[in-house]
């Protein structure tokens, strides 16, 4: 059965779309751009013609939903031709989530419309400095001021997109004082303006091409009504919420990594010779193969199921971190095989397996660590006295 064997028919052909658009646009010419680390500007333009950046919007906000499961799926196409793609839209889609959940009706009407265009790009600014996952240990504050609104001090770090955003969602305290501290965290939806600077760029690893930077927050103001769904302190929950999309989407996104590097390693196995043979009929080269595709296809069906729950209304706080977990370790194990069975040729910037061997640990730290997301796991099979609901 093919995997998109689960989508409908008018699922199917957004997917092959997609898939389409990677073969025949990006795959030719993301060497080039990711070695030169260039904003892709023209991808991303065929992005927003292709209505990705719509797909969490309702059709009466003008976007093009699709389910969670197709979501996946198109992720994970946009990350086997580059992942650094499937992360220009994944903050987007999770403020979007947000948005449609719990955003008022006026802040929806105000934003929805052109983020499902992509006209409006949107992100969100979690992680600091001096946090990284204690995101209860934030010190970015913001205090209402005399005319209602709020100034914002702070900063945040490993911000993608932010450059290029025109909304934040902000996560900070409004109620710095309050017990249990989660009890005063709101988001903030945030534009650029006086006291927000984007401070620098952070030099990475991999994940070229799109930017991922430090914000800083010097008495930068923003209206009353610019807490998500105009109460303070509910915004702990609510983006524990968007993080389930988040880590789907980051799980796909590791999906399409190790799904590229294996098709690479597959065909350079049966066009390479040694010793008189393809080197995928020497044993330990078959052997790799083989693991790989059976680590990826568990993967993906462990993706999918998250997925389907999170279709069905469910909470997947358990599930979104098993397939995050698994996933990405997965893609950086595949990543790994995949330079070893290319040899020398593996460590050469001439073929894109080097590529995926460094795109491929930022799943692992990205959207809550590896270590956090198997606390999150287990904390909720205690909660729920096993696997079973």
């Amino acid at each position: 059965m093919s995997t998109l064997d689960v989508l409908s028919e008018d699922e199917q052909l957004v997917v092959r779309t997609v898939r389409d658009f990677v073969d025949k646009e990006v795959r030719p010419v993301v060497r080039e751009l990711e070695h030169a680390d260039t904003y892709p500007e023209t991808l991303i333009a065929q992005m927003k013609r292709l209505g990705i950046f719509g797909l969490a919007i309702p059709a009466e906000y003008g976007g093009t939903p699709v389910s969670a499961p197709c979501f996946v799926l198109i992720t994970e196409e946009l990350a086997r031709g580059w992942m650094s793609l499937a992360g220009a839209m994944g903050g987007h889609t999770v403020v979007a989530k947000l948005l449609l959940h719990y955003g008022t009706e006026e802040q929806k009407r105000r934003y929805l419309p052109t983020m499902a265009t992509g006209e409006t790009r949107a992100t969100i600014a979690l992680t600091e400095p001096s946090g990284g996952s204690d995101l209860q240990a934030l010190r970015t504050v913001a205090r209402k001021d005399a005319d209602g609104g709020y100034l914002i001090n702070g900063s945040k770090t490993w911000i993608t997109n932010s450059r290029r955003s025109a909304l934040i969602a902000l996560l900070c305290k409004t109620d710095p004082e309050a017990e249990p501290a989660h009890r005063g965290i709101s988001i903030l939806l945030v534009e650029h303006g006086p006291g927000l600077t984007v401070s620098r760029d952070l030099p990475k690893l991999g994940y070229k091409g799109v930017e991922s930077c430090e914000l800083s927050f010097a008495d930068h103001r923003a209206p009353a009504d610019a807490v998500l769904g105009g109460t303070e302190g509910e915004g702990f929950a609510q983006m524990m919420k968007g993080l389930e999309t988040g880590r789907l989407q980051v799980a796909a996104r590791a999906l399409g990594v190790g799904r590229a590097a294996l098709e690479d390693a597959l065909a350079y196995a049966q066009e390479r010779e040694s010793f008189g043979k393809p080197i995928w009929q020497h044993q330990s080269i078959g052997n790799y193969l083989a693991d790989m595709a059976t680590s990826l296809t568990a993967a993906r069906q462990l993706t999918l199921y998250a997925a389907r729950e999170a279709e069905a209304g469910r909470r997947v706080d358990m599930e979104a971190g098993m397939a995050k977990l698994f996933a990405s370790e997965t893609a950086l194990q595949i990543a790994l095989n995949a330079v070893r069975i290319h040899g020398g040729y593996g460590y050469s910037t001439e073929f894109d397996v080097e590529r995926y061997f460094r795109d491929a640990p930022l799943m692992i730290v990205g959207e809550g660590t590896n270590e956090i997301q198997r606390n999150v796991i287990v904390s909720q099979l205690v909660r729920r006295g096993g696997l079973d609901r």
